[in-house]
């Protein structure tokens, strides 16, 4: 649609739509992400929340229901659906659970008819569940078009992004607080703007870059200093729990206050990955030339355009930080797994473990439900991993809803990434934001310090830019 005379149109469901007047839930699986899909959902004219907050009687609720088998992010969820179920002005048949499911070998393709069960015994059999399947990437959503899935695509991209920016400054910033402040704004902010975009692709994918240019823009106003010193470590495992901070008692912040910065595994890709499987087993089921070959190929080639949009607006915030292209990622997994053969998350585990080594990382932490079947043989081949990427320290974290000293276990790894760091032959790439530019040095807010400091001189220093760079890093790292 040309821009000249282009008049804004949102796009609703009527009143026929089996969703129409009624309340969708979706686990809050992932900060800003879940938000951003109910924002898409509320553009299509439906209600839709994520689920309250998880809390002991998730846990209580959960434990009730399950039998110990289920991993444990069925535990949570269900827990968090049971709490909604017995609100006193809960109404099953205007309510809506969303609970993805797939096949394969993982218990994930349990939790929908599990839920459905439970649901049945506690007298709730009306409430309706949405199963997106990840046959089919994801996209197989109820009487919805092509519209609301690629918009869906575009709000847990950007929702990645923000969650990036969040990590990549939260260690760094010298106002506590200030850097999830500007998280919270700018989720707001995005998904109030997805809420009101136009349903012309054209024009709401400008309205959405200038909700993210806003974001970055509170990012940069946040106060921080960079320092390269501090260890990377990158994040993978379980999708529900290396996201969600309440499984993994918040884990990723415990590494943050030991020192570490963490770079964590996007939500996109393990969608870009269920759709390289969608073309596999078309192929292996002989349908390489059909119209669902087409419509996967197709929905892939346009999902990857848009994130390529989106991404390239933090070109410079995101040097040394690119995320792989999923190819890449199961070409790097290929020495320690069979693929095709082996599938699911531990095969984007592995060579992403062997992605963030190459990329100078300092460590790497698999969080993962405890007896997690991706998790256990991930944990298996971990070890030769780390001897190939000279010795990178890599570390599974189980997570059950039990209390456990995850300070000395966080601490010990820490320092075993710390020396490792020292050592490593892989060159890690700083953006920008590193660079002594950026810390904005004040010189006469230097020389006050040197006036009323203790420091000097030491009369064997000779002269030169080196010796003095490393003095102007002292000062500028003494306390006000």
């Amino acid at each position: 649609m040309p821009v000249r005379n282009h008049r804004c149109v949102t796009r609703k469901v009527g009143p026929d739509h089996p969703l129409a007047g009624k309340t969708v839930y979706i686990p809050a699986m992932a900060e800003a992400s879940i938000e951003a899909l109910c924002a898409t959902l509320r553009w299509m004219g439906i209600e839709s929340r994520p689920t309250p907050p998880s809390d002991a009687r998730t846990l209580e609720l959960g434990s009730k229901h399950t039998s110990g088998d289920e991993c444990f992010p069925a535990k949570i969820t269900t827990g968090d659906f049971l709490k909604i179920a017995q609100q006193p002005s809960f109404d099953a048949k205007r309510t809506v659970f969303m609970m993805g499911t797939t096949d394969g070998p993982c218990r994930f393709g349990q939790y929908a008819p599990f839920l459905h069960k439970v649901l049945r015994e506690q007298g709730h059999g009306d409430v309706q569940i949405l199963s997106p399947h990840g046959e089919h990437g994801y996209s197989d959503f109820q009487d919805f078009d092509t519209a609301f899935v690629r918009t869906a695509w575009r709000a847990l991209v950007s929702a990645d992004i923000l969650r990036k920016l969040l990590l990549q400054t939260r260690p760094y910033e010298t106002l506590p607080g200030e850097a999830d402040r500007a998280f919270r704004e700018s989720l707001d902010d995005f998904c109030q703007t997805l809420e009101q975009s136009c349903s012309d692709s054209a024009c709401q994918m400008r309205s959405l870059t200038a909700a993210l240019l806003r974001a970055r823009a509170r990012f940069h106003a946040v106060p921080a200093r960079f320092d390269p010193r501090r260890p990377l470590i990158g994040i993978v495992g379980e999708i529900f729990c290396r996201l969600n901070n309440f499984s993994n008692q918040g884990l990723v912040r415990r590494l943050e206050d030991q020192g570490a910065e963490c770079w964590m595994a996007d939500i996109a890709e393990w969608i870009a990955y269920t759709n390289v499987e969608e073309v596999r087993n078309l192929r292996l089921a002989g349908r390489t030339y059909s119209w669902e070959m087409l419509k996967s190929k197709l929905r892939s080639r346009i999902q990857h355009a848009d994130e390529h949009a989106l991404r390239s607006l933090f070109v410079e915030d995101f040097a040394g930080y690119e995320e792989p292209r999923v190819e890449e990622v199961l070409e790097l997994a290929r020495p320690y797994l069979p693929f095709p053969g082996a599938e699911g998350e531990m095969i984007t585990n592995v060579g992403r473990s062997a992605y963030l080594a190459l990329h100078g990382a300092d460590g790497i932490v698999d969080i993962s439900p405890f007896t997690c079947m991706n998790g256990v043989v991930s944990e298996a081949i971990y070890p030769k991993l780390s001897r190939d990427y000279a010795g990178i320290p890599i570390r599974n974290f189980y997570f059950d809803g039990q209390q456990s000293d995850l300070e000395r276990d966080i601490g010990i790894y820490f320092e075993l990434a710390r020396l490792y760091g020292e050592k490593k032959p892989y060159e890690r790439v700083f953006p920008s934001r590193f660079s002594p530019q950026r810390e904005n040095i004040d010189m006469p807010a230097v020389l006050r310090r040197l006036s009323g400091s203790k420091l000097r001189f030491p009369c064997q220093w000779r002269s030169g830019l080196k010796k003095f760079r490393c003095f102007l890093s002292r000062v500028m790292h003494m306390p006000e």
